[in-house]
């Protein structure tokens, strides 16, 4: 099969647990709070990654020596991923979406500081293109600058310091470890936050599918992803993980009602141009020894 029909078919999977994992949130935010609905999913996780490393005898790859990372790596995706999980209970999903995009601009942004990257030309265009496009999804007047937008936004940042710290864990162990410390270190996260008021609420049977399908669609979401970068370039699965926002803004329409606004897609696609310009410089710049 040609690489680029075998990354679509990863991406698809990618596209399809994100735009679940949404609408599951959003469901069962009344009845769990975030730091609930990340309990439930990291112990479903755990569950999961468990079964796979015992059925494929992969213990002996999970690793102990570089656990400051993982913390590091583990904190900053269990705040990205709470304040993702407030976003879209508050503001339509496509806008949730829009703004998650931007988490390559502030790698961008941020790599210098935490990896040691030289920030060029192409990337400081990069980035101020995708900050105009966050200006533009927020309204061009600002009044659109919600409690929801602001969290939606922040949430990428933290997405991107998770996106620099499993870089650097990628260079030494292998995916199966990455996964057991994030689902188990944020299990423990989840207990301490959603249990500190001494009250932790169970889900119902109503919500346990909606719990599980959020847990599994957080591992599959990250598997296709990474399988279809490993398959093909990043310059052909970034224009096919855009495909997310037009699926979950039909998704809002259909099911919750939301309306679809231009503003959201025309700040989009300059977020979109930022990335997609700096990969492909990157992607035909010389490479050094």
């Amino acid at each position: 099969m040609n690489p680029v029909f075998k990354a679509a078919f990863w991406m698809s999977g990618s596209i399809a647990s994100f735009s679940s994992m949404a609408v599951a949130g959003r469901e069962i935010s009344t009845s769990l709070d975030t730091f609930e609905i990340m309990l439930f999913r990291s112990a479903v996780g755990v569950l999961i990654v468990c079964s796979v490393a015992w059925a494929t005898n992969a213990w002996s790859s999970i690793k102990t020596d570089r656990l400051k990372t993982h913390l590091f790596r583990n904190l900053a995706h269990f705040t990205g991923q709470n304040l993702w999980f407030y976003a879209v209970t508050v503001i339509p999903l496509a806008q949730v979406f829009a703004l998650e995009f931007t988490s390559p601009i502030w790698v961008i942004v941020l790599s210098p500081l935490i990896l040691g990257e030289r920030l060029t030309p192409v990337r400081a265009l990069a980035a101020f293109m995708g900050f105009i496009g966050i200006l533009i999804v927020a309204r061009p007047d600002m009044s659109g600058l919600s409690p929801g937008v602001i969290t939606a936004a922040s949430s990428a940042i933290f997405f991107a310091i998770t996106i620099m710290l499993t870089k650097r864990l990628t260079r030494h162990e292998k995916i199966i470890s990455i996964m057991f410390w994030l689902t188990s270190m944020q299990l423990v996260m989840g207990l301490i936050m959603a249990g500190y008021d001494g009250d932790i609420a169970l889900p119902t049977l109503a919500a346990l599918p909606w719990v599980f399908l959020i847990g599994l669609a957080g591992l599959l979401a990250h598997y296709c992803l990474t399988n279809a970068l490993a398959i093909a370039p990043a310059t052909v699965v970034v224009p096919i993980d855009f495909i997310r926002l037009p699926t979950i803004a039909v998704i809002g329409m259909l099911v919750y009602g939301e309306a679809v606004s231009v503003w959201v897609f025309l700040g989009a696609a300059i977020i979109f141009a930022g990335n997609y310009l700096n990969i492909w410089v990157e992607t035909r710049a010389p490479k050094t020894l």
